[in-house]
């Protein structure tokens, strides 16, 4: 594996290294320099090839049981799609500002259209969805209600895909691999990565001198013989090795065994709330959990994946590497649904600064947010205004618009002409009221398209009048 930052210089390296088998506590350099590692990802190229598929939620409102069956019955008020599986580790490479190649195969069917239309319009993706003919696209279907499951349904395909198109995306792949720095294998047993394909590809990657990092499923880790990095869960391990995995001793035993049966580089264990553990040549090093709070784990393992997979394209150490993945599987299942850990979120996560200011966020991360609390059933307000200045009836507002929710969100207007105060002097004042739980800055004439992506329960006006919304579920 290459050891020097793409893009960076060797003097930022060497500052980097000794960051490796660092735990949660960081001191003010430490924190500087592995937030200046989360700067070098979105200089990265990664080829993704994996199953992929479509996750489709379904949210809505019970009210009544049905006279048919003793079941409840969901009243649709939307629907989300979003792609799953190989397609979310893209999601999350994306969300990290790396680049993308990413292949994988559909049917031709209405899911795998919808696959089409989904990856294509992501950023700096260039999708090889390659169409077999008579295949079911997987699809998954949750059905939803305040914030909870009521049911899920799956439609799938798991026999190997046809021999000659499994030939036609191995060619892909070779001229893929001499466009992008690291190769992952995002197995989820649905049939791409049968057979010889995996052994295949990870030989095509040793010719190209590329990384190839593995996210196994099944107990035949064989299958991956060779590969730089493999990342198998505890239950994972466990299968593989048929070995106990009941604390740190056993994991580093049983990771032991592991690459030495199958010839891996490293082998990284993720371990839910315990965090992660390294084994590679020089040793094991365990990595606690860094989540504040766990809402959701859906797509933990995907995000971990990619973004050790961006690090490793950064040619940063793997040490440093896997904390970063720690960190950010623990950023998204403090989020509600299979989300993304954004570069942003890293830095957040990193910084040393705390209270105030960490409730100015961004449109994107405050809808998480909103979100987060619907999923908690709590009320959401929404308020807005330039606040150039901040005046005493303001403040008023402000806390009289608080009392009639649980949460209060305030976009700030900017640009605003002839402004007294900078945008951020206006956050920052915002952000130190107890009344405010969350800023966020629209540029817009109006708040309208904040709204609509925010979806509060109510919205507060200038003259105090308050003016309910619809209750909304949770969104992924």
């Amino acid at each position: 594996m290459n050891t020097t930052p793409a893009g960076g210089t060797d003097e930022s390296f060497i500052a980097l290294r000794h960051l490796a088998g660092y735990g949660v506590a960081m001191n003010q350099s430490e924190t500087g320099q592995l937030a200046e590692a989360v700067r070098l990802l979105n200089r990265t190229s990664v080829l993704v090839v994996g199953d992929v598929m479509l996750d489709r939620y379904v949210y809505g409102t019970v009210e009544r049981i049905s006279p048919e069956a003793p079941v409840p019955i969901l009243a649709i008020e939307r629907e989300l799609a979003m792609p799953g599986g190989a397609g979310n580790v893209v999601r999350n490479l994306t969300a990290l500002g790396s680049a993308v190649a990413f292949i994988s195969v559909v049917g031709d069917d209405q899911a795998g259209s919808d696959l089409t239309g989904l990856i294509g319009g992501q950023p700096n993706v260039e999708p090889w969805l390659l169409v077999q003919g008579g295949r079911t696209t997987t699809l998954k279907t949750r059905l939803l209600a305040a914030g909870q499951h009521l049911l899920r349904a799956d439609r799938e395909e798991t026999s190997p895909i046809q021999p000659r198109l499994a030939e036609r995306l191995l060619r892909i792949a070779r001229d893929a691999m001499a466009a992008t720095s690291v190769t992952v294998l995002s197995d989820y047993r649905k049939g791409l990565l049968a057979g010889e394909l995996p052994a295949q590809l990870i030989a095509a990657a040793r010719e190209s001198a590329r990384t190839v990092i593995v996210d196994p499923k099944g107990p035949d880790h064989s299958r991956y013989a060779g590969a730089d990095i493999i990342m198998p869960n505890r239950t994972d391990l466990a299968e593989a090795t048929g070995m106990r995995v009941d604390g740190e001793a056993a994991i580093v035993a049983a990771a032991t065994a592991l690459r030495q049966r199958h010839g891996f580089g490293a082998v990284v264990v993720t371990r839910g709330n315990d965090g992660m553990t390294l084994l590679d040549a020089s040793g094991a090093r365990h990595f606690p959990a860094e989540a504040a709070e766990v809402y959701d784990i859906a797509g933990a393992g995907d995000t971990a994946v990619a973004t050790l997979a961006a690090a490793v394209a950064a040619r940063l150490e793997l040490p440093v590497a896997v904390r970063l993945a720690n960190i950010a599987a623990g950023v998204v299942v403090g989020k509600v649904g299979t989300a993304v850990a954004r570069a942003a979120d890293l830095l957040t996560a990193l910084s040393p600064q705390g209270g105030a200011l960490r409730k100015i966020v961004s449109r994107e991360a405050a809808v998480e947010h909103v979100q987060r609390w619907h999923h908690k059933g709590w009320r959401v307000g929404f308020t807005h205004g330039p606040f150039d200045p901040l005046r005493p009836a303001d403040l008023h507002w402000l806390e009289e618009a608080r009392e009639a929710c649980d949460r209060l969100v305030v976009g700030l207007k900017s640009p605003v002409a002839g402004a007294t105060q900078p945008e951020a002097a206006r956050a920052a004042m915002l952000a130190s009221l107890a009344s405010v739980d969350l800023v966020t800055v629209f540029a817009e004439q109006t708040p309208d398209a904040l709204i609509a992506v925010l979806r509060p329960d109510m919205t507060v006006t200038g003259g105090g009048s308050v003016r309910a919304g619809s209750v909304v579920p949770a969104a992924s």
